[in-house]
């Protein structure tokens, strides 16, 4: 049987608005947003519907490293302006999601391991105060990566398959979203449901939300049929956005997340040293030893300024810390640039870093002792950085044609560089125990997003 490791999904798409509001231009005298994939309270003016934000998730077991809470590339498939008018001033405003259909292609290929799939988006909206979502969303998993090779498993195919519903309600300046999102694959299903509530506050100029999330999985192991863990998640969020100037936004957030169950990886295995005075002796391999349960705490500063031409400048930096004993900081700086009348420019630069966990070792010297003497080896626990940068072309004409109103099409590309500061390459058979060189790796992601807007 092959074993199966931490895989990485390349693109989630969320089917509830955790931040309902949307950031409009107006312009003066006219007239008048698995499952392990949390929904991520700093993202700011919901353009993109559903597909808001499509963080790219490099790794779909929220256990391993700060899983959907810091490690995640956040990938905006547009700025706030791109589908409005680039004009003189901001101003907040409680409104339901645009009514529109999305169709996304996803594909990521790195560190041996490949993934793709569609995603399909209908959001319809009833009576000015309601509006109702459908997100369908496919991983095609294809993996050959360091984990499997060096278990001595061979590389494995599976697909990965999410349903997910959603409701907003429109009341005065409030925005009341619910939704509910399963995902099952052939080892791990999960349901989640979530709420959110956003007010707007003093002229429209002040928007604050919170919202809560309960994540229910279950963790299998394919081959062994008794094997049966539950998990537990509970997320609590909060997000304050406030216009600074007629150019200037800000958003400042914060996220708690609890986690209690099995949290780690029935597969993955760490290793001990065979004689601990002799590394030559070699070592063996134990599945690895996890807590029963985790809390984290993130906050999040984010900014979008307008710039004198037809673009804008954003900005974020963000601080995780959690129970483990990881600290990640996480900055990130986008441009923004209006091309032509329909055809709009992205460009990224993101940066993250991160401790090691208490309890992470690439090699230990002896076995755990008991079921409190922690022990693990997942890559995304250890210290690392990553880098992304990132270039995305979108073209958005208007049209009037039968119901539709606007079409959009937008090409992303990213580009990510992994460095494990202690994480080896077992793959140099070689070298001693823990002189192997320091694993690398790099990766590519594509999207491809097709909107009908009516």
């Amino acid at each position: 049987m092959a074993q199966k490791e931490e895989k990485p999904v390349a693109v989630v798409a969320t089917s509830t608005n955790t931040n309902s509001r949307r950031v409009e231009c107006i312009r003066p005298n006219s007239t008048r947003l698995k499952t392990k994939a949390l929904k991520n309270p700093y993202a700011g003016p919901n353009i993109f519907g559903p597909f808001q934000p499509p963080e790219l998730r490099l790794y779909s077991r929220i256990n391993s490293a700060p899983g959907a809470y810091t490690f995640q590339i956040i990938s905006s498939l547009l700025k706030v302006f791109l589908f409005f008018p680039l004009g003189p001033c901001l101003v907040l405003a409680s409104t339901l999601p645009e009514e529109r259909a999305d169709a996304m292609y996803h594909s990521y290929d790195g560190g041996g391991v490949t993934i793709d799939g569609p995603s399909l988006l209908v959001r319809k909206n009833f009576k000015e105060t309601v509006s109702i979502s459908a997100n369908y969303y496919v991983d095609n998993v294809s993996s050959a990566s360091i984990d499997v090779i060096t278990s001595g498993a061979s590389s494995y195919s599976e697909t990965r398959t999410q349903y997910s519903v959603g409701a907003d309600y429109l009341h005065g300046k409030s925005v009341f979203s619910a939704g509910y999102t399963s995902s099952d694959e052939s080892d791990y299903h999960s349901d989640t449901y979530s709420f959110n509530i956003s007010q707007d506050f003093f002229g429209d100029l002040t928007n604050i939300s919170f919202g809560y999330s309960l994540g229910i999985d279950e963790v299998k192991q394919n081959g062994n049929a008794e094997f049966s863990e539950d998990t537990k998640r509970h997320n609590y969020r909060f997000n304050v956005s406030q216009i600074l100037t007629p150019k200037l936004i800000v958003d400042l957030g914060y996220e708690m997340i609890t986690d209690e169950g099995f949290l780690n990886n029935p597969y993955r295995s760490y290793r001990f040293l065979n004689n601990p005075l002799d590394p030559s002796a070699g070592y063996q391999l134990s599945q690895e030893v996890y807590p029963a349960t985790r809390t984290s705490d993130a906050a999040a500063l984010r900014f979008r300024y307008h710039m004198p031409w037809q673009a804008s400048v954003s900005g974020q930096y963000r601080f995780f810390t959690d129970d483990w004993g990881i600290d990640a900081h996480t900055a990130q700086i986008g441009y923004t640039h209006r091309l032509r009348k329909h055809w709009y420019l992205d460009l990224k630069y993101r940066h993250y870093q991160q401790t090691a966990a208490d309890f992470y070792s690439d090699l230990f010297l002896v076995a755990s002792q008991d079921e409190k003497d922690y022990r693990a080896r997942d890559k995304e626990l250890s210290q690392l950085d990553n880098q992304t940068a990132s270039v995305y072309l979108s073209y958005a004409p208007e049209i009037e044609f039968a119901f539709i109103d606007k079409l959009g099409l937008t090409l992303q590309w990213d580009r990510i560089w992994f460095n494990y500061d202690n994480f080896t390459d077992l793959r140099e058979t070689d070298a001693l125990p823990g002189q192997e060189s320091l694993f690398t790796m790099d990766a590519n992601v594509i999207k491809l997003v097709f909107t009908l807007w009516y």
